[in-house]
């Protein structure tokens, strides 16, 4: 029998009732506002062609990693659920079938965000009334499939209907950026840009390091076997990428490390990493150095860096060796950012023209390193909660954590870091009920006026993702 689906109207709101009523009026004070999207991997094909989604699965399951990483844990084969192999072959998966069996699955995710998303994707998007779970499959996969034929479910009716002002994406350097020039070129008023993640070009680890440098001599005309060619190579791109729309930078590094060194000995490093085989310290020297330089590029051409470090990346070799990157086997490692970034702070951190956005996947840093490091150095900015603590207990951590140290103004609101494009405004929602419950604790506690915490949530919510990302 199918039970009924409702949101709750103040899900994620404060339960006392002392500061459930404040927390209602700062959050309807919010909830209407655009969502500025500014760092986030939805596909802007999406946009560019605007072509019907297929089907839940491929809107829905197959994206989101979150999704896949549990519903993997329990057994579940990720060809069952139409996950593409790295040819793009996904043999003998039916759509159908793979969301029926997500649908029996569903459970799994009870107690976590991604239940709490899809539920507001399920009712404030297609209009579904009862839960999903194994009985009602068949009707959620009617019921949406046949709204995504519509032209109300068309890429860019649903980014109008979302209320996105501004969606960022992220491309490699290597990519001709060919969508967002399509973008350009449609008339269509949406403002979809794009960020520059040069990680294939700077780790001598990634997979295909030297391929990737020989592409990036195609697409720029320089020697990038010289290290001066090499720069040259890097900045070109940047410019195309700030041509195109991009504001900011985003570096995936293992770590924090940063390095400034002579040219002499930049030169020797660069001149073993291109030769190779590649010594893993020598890896992440190059890594750590590139960072201290691109920060100096940043400097030059005013894109905002972002730094996301910390993840042990495809740590299920098996998997990553049968599906490729981003299939939700990637791990958070302890980091280290006072002794990391001394390197890059000692030569760019007093330089407030440079915005550098630190996010961590390491809690215990927060009140230790994090929000001191924000809270002193101009050039520094914290992040939102990140991945794995994008959810409403490590939003509360976060903000609990940070803000007697380094205040609200040392951060930068909210982005949702997503693939899974329908989840983007139900994500925006939890994070405004949480900033504004914490905002209404403040009030309730005398510590804020609630005039000034209605201020801080307009900010929060809008008006510092888009001066932090120079929106």
């Amino acid at each position: 029998m199918a039970t009924a689906l409702t949101l709750h109207p103040d899900r994620l709101l404060p339960t006392g009732p002392a500061v459930r009523p404040i927390a209602r009026r700062l959050y309807d004070s919010v909830s209407g506002l655009p969502i500025v999207s500014p760092h986030g991997h939805t596909d802007p094909a999406w946009f560019a062609g605007n072509q019907p989604f297929t089907n839940a699965t491929e809107l829905l399951v197959t994206p989101d990693h979150y999704l896949l990483r549990m519903l993997y844990s329990q057994g579940i084969d990720l060809e069952r659920l139409g996950v593409a192999r790295p040819d793009g072959s996904t043999p003998g998966t039916d759509a159908r079938q793979a969301w029926r069996l997500f649908a029996a699955n569903y459970h799994l995710f009870r107690g976590t965000p991604s239940r709490l998303w899809l539920d507001w994707v399920f009712s404030a998007v297609f209009g579904l009334d009862v839960r999903l779970q194994a009985d009602t499959a068949d009707h959620y996969f009617d019921a949406i499939g046949s709204q995504l034929a519509t032209a109300g479910f068309l890429p860019r009716a649903l980014f109008e209907r979302f209320g996105i002002e501004v969606l960022a994406t992220t491309e490699s350097p290597l990519d001709d950026l060919r969508h967002h020039q399509a973008l350009r070129r449609s008339g269509w008023t949406g403002r979809v840009i794009t960020t520059f993640r040069p990680d294939p070009v700077v780790d001598p680890e990634f997979a295909g390091f030297r391929a990737n440098l020989a592409r990036l001599a195609e697409l720029t005309g320089c020697d990038v076997a010289d290290y001066t060619g090499y720069l040259d190579a890097l900045r070109l791109r940047r410019h195309f990428f700030a041509s195109m729309g991009a504001t900011a930078t985003d570096h995936g590094h293992p770590t924090a490390a940063t390095a400034e060194l002579g040219d002499r000995e930049a030169r020797a490093l660069f001149r073993r990493v291109v030769d190779g085989p590649v010594a893993a310290q020598d890896a992440e020297l190059f890594r750590a150095h590139m960072l201290t330089v691109m920060a100096g590029m940043s400097l030059e051409d005013g894109l905002v860096m972002q730094l996301h470090p910390g993840a042990w990346r495809n740590h299920n070799a098996a998997l990553y060796a049968r599906f490729g990157r981003d299939r939700g086997a990637d791990i958070p490692q302890r980091t280290d950012y006072v002794r990391a970034l001394k390197p890059l702070l000692d030569r760019y951190g007093n330089e407030s023209r440079l915005t550098l956005i630190l996010f961590t996947l390491d809690e215990s840093t927060y009140a230790r390193e994090l929000a001191p490091l924000a809270g002193h150095y101009p050039a520094l900015k914290l992040g939102p909660a990140w991945w794995f603590h994008d959810s409403p207990e490590g939003m509360r951590r976060f903000r609990r954590q940070v803000t007697e140290t380094a205040g609200f103004y040392n951060t930068v609101g909210f982005n949702d870091d997503t693939r899974a494009f329908c989840s983007i405004p139900a994500r925006h929602d939890a994070a405004r009920r949480i900033d504004c419950g914490y905002l209404a604790e403040l009030v309730a506690e005398g510590q804020l006026d609630e005039d000034e915490a209605a201020g801080i949530a307009v900010d929060l919510a809008y008006h510092l993702p888009r001066q932090a990302y120079r929106l």
